[in-house]
């Protein structure tokens, strides 16, 4: 299979896309790397015949482009519809993951909605070639991008504090789910920071930063002397000549990310600094948006 083309990455604004389907798949026919993507998103039903046609019902659908972020990154995947306008069909996407069989395969995952068909009483389903059009939940789409770009500010913020302060100073991971959005870094950051992070935080939000995407290779980063940012390019599975996508917060760092972004600093709205912990020399600092 093909690569989907990324087009949220291009363009994070597209809510609606026309695009080809290149493959339907029921969830029981999955390989069982794909199925576990999707653990805990299908019924359990305890019998065996009862279980198959649970996960019959389900499905993933793949398409030659797509709007719709898959969850990585430390963000939460997209949700919305996969509809054909002229047949009717209709296809609700309730979690999108890159597929784990196939290289750069987006695998969106849900259910068809039931048919008119009282005769054979099936669901109908798309077939591959089909044009159909992608619809994103939106509000969805906008919590979570004013959540990414809130957590590369916070981690923005930190690293300008305490780089120099903090012994094994680095930044890590960050989960940018609602719920659970926090930062982690290498070191052990005091709770007395708090407060001038949380004041580093407002700075950045207030100046209303830009938020440009970029296309770098490795030369574009040592040119401006952030080569510990550059990525594994084999671990990425990238081409030679495939550059990587960065996120700049023009004035504070820059990020290479794959992920959906609003368009300013101010975009983000109040970002609040909620506990720091630490464990085994690292550090975690959680943030909230209202």
């Amino acid at each position: 299979m093909q690569r989907t083309y990324l087009a949220f990455q291009r363009n994070a604004h597209l809510h609606t896309l026309q695009t080809a389907v290149t493959a339907v798949r029921s969830y029981a026919s999955l390989e069982d790397s794909n199925k576990a993507l999707f653990k805990g998103l299908v019924e359990q039903k305890g019998d065996g015949d009862a279980q198959t046609a649970e996960e019959e019902r389900h499905h993933v659908v793949v398409t030659e482009q797509t709007i719709f972020h898959p969850q990585g990154g430390g963000q939460p995947s997209d949700v919305g519809s996969i509809e054909n306008s002229s047949s009717g069909v209709r296809f609700d996407v309730s979690a999108v993951r890159m597929s784990a069989a196939s290289e750069g395969e987006v695998l969106h995952f849900g259910r068809f909605l039931p048919g008119n068909d009282k005769t054979s009483g099936s669901t109908p389903v798309f077939q591959p070639g089909e044009t159909v059009t992608q619809a994103i939940d939106a509000e969805k789409r906008l919590l979570f991008s004013r959540y990414h770009t809130a957590g590369h500010v916070l981690g923005a913020a930190v690293r300008h504090l305490l780089e120099k302060e903090v012994a094994g100073f680095d930044e890590l991971k960050a989960s940018h789910f609602p719920a659970t959005a926090a930062c982690e870094f290498a070191g052990a950051i005091e709770g007395k920071w708090k407060e001038a992070i949380q004041q580093r935080v407002d700075e950045y939000v207030a100046k209303d930063m830009p938020v440009e995407i970029g296309w770098w290779d490795e030369a574009d980063f040592a040119a401006r002397g952030l080569e510990r940012l550059i990525p594994d390019r084999k671990a990425m599975g990238m081409t030679a000549d495939e550059k990587f996508r960065v996120v700049d917060i023009v004035g504070a760092e820059v990020y290479p990310c794959g992920g959906t972004h609003v368009d300013s600093t101010k975009l983000c709205g109040q970002t609040n600094v909620r506990k720091i912990s630490r464990s085994k020399g690292n550090s975690r600092v959680g943030y909230v948006l209202p």
